[in-house]
This record gives structure tokens, C-alpha cells and sequence, in this order.
């Protein structure tokens, strides 16, 4: 068997925001009925923080829950605890529809730090990134110029991407083309 390795094995930029790989990250698709009292108790189980809202993630530390649809949320744990995760998560839910399935090999994760975050992502995504409209804490899946990606911002000048695995070296280089010094147009600011 061969060792996990993340998609870009940690590459960094270091513009006037920092571009990092994220290195592996645990993630699990729960898909079901939201509002099942199981479900939530199986995702923040798991999560590790509170069930978040339409539009939201919660994150602490290597563990969150990112809502993904009316019938989907993302659990976020360490990459070595998921398939105990799992296991956990088909006990509970047994005899209930819904779908657990590890999707972690499949996505790549990069963290942007910097002040001017939310320019970089504004230069790539159709989404209104002023604070007023995506404070810390909301959850978006869209795209990053041609591709499907999903972030979040934390409450410290930071910002999580999650893009497939497969597009993992594109989706670095346009956050880091669009990081480059020289290149901030002074929004947000």
C-alpha cells in the first residue's frame, strides 16, 4: 500500500498574499435529510463544531463542517481518522438514507493568509467579496476562473480553497498569478 500524499505536496507562493497547500486534509460527503436529528448529531460528532447554517462553515483547528446543499454537508477531520469516521458514521445512521463516502483523496485544500485575500479571490470568483456581503465564516461554492472550487474566510485574514485534486496545479497558479506584487487594485481595503 502505498503512503498518502497530498495533491501538490505543499507548495507555497509567497505574494502580497501567501498561497499554501494545505497538505491532506480528511473530508467526508454526508448526504441526507438535514434535518434529521442523527445526521447532526453524526456530523458535529465527527466535525467536532456546531451544524452551521445555509451558506456557512464552522471550522476549528483540522476540523469543520462546511453546508454544501439542502441535502449535503461537508465534514472536515483529521486525514488519518476518517475511516474510523466512517465506520462511525454507517453505524449510526444505519437503516436511515443517507450516503457517507470519503472524498478526500479527490479534492485538494489551499489556505490563503494576507490582508488582501479578498481581492485575489474577487479577481477569480463571480462573488461579491466585500465584507458586508461574505463576512467570516460563509461558505461558497462557485468557480475560480474555469474550475469548480469552494472557500470559506476565518476571522484572521485567512481563506480556505477546496478544488478537485485534478485541478489542483491550475487552481494554485491562478491564486498565486492573481497574488502577485504589483498586481493589488485596492479593493476591500
Amino acid at each position: 500500500m502505498s503512503d498518502a500524499t497530498s495533491a501538490l505536496n505543499g507548495a507555497a507562493y509567497h505574494g502580497y498574499v501567501e498561497v499554501q497547500e494545505a497538505g491532506l486534509r480528511g473530508m467526508i460527503t454526508l448526504r441526507g435529510d438535514l434535518a434529521s436529528v442523527d445526521i447532526k448529531n453524526v456530523a458535529t460528532g465527527l466535525g467536532g463544531v456546531d451544524f452551521p447554517a445555509q451558506g456557512h462553515c464552522n471550522w476549528v483547528e483540522d476540523r469543520g463542517i462546511a453546508w454544501m446543499s439542502p441535502d449535503e454537508v461537508l465534514v472536515m477531520v483529521p486525514h488519518s481518522e476518517v475511516p474510523a469516521a466512517l465506520e462511525t458514521a454507517r453505524n449510526v445512521l444505519s437503516g436511515q438514507h443517507h450516503l457517507a463516502v470519503d472524498v478526500s483523496d479527490a479534492r485538494a485544500v489551499f489556505v490563503l493568509r494576507g490582508a488582501g485575500l479578498r481581492e485575489v479571490l474577487a479577481k477569480l470568483a463571480p462573488v461579491d467579496m466585500s465584507p458586508e456581503a461574505f463576512p467570516a465564516g460563509h461558505f461558497r461554492r462557485t468557480r475560480l476562473a474555469q474550475v469548480p472550487a469552494a472557500f470559506w474566510l476565518g476571522e484572521d485574514d485567512s481563506a480556505q480553497v477546496i478544488c478537485f485534486r485534478s485541478v489542483a496545479q491550475y487552481v494554485f497558479d491562478i491564486l498565486s498569478h492573481a497574488a502577485r506584487p504589483g498586481g493589488e487594485v485596492g479593493l476591500y481595503r
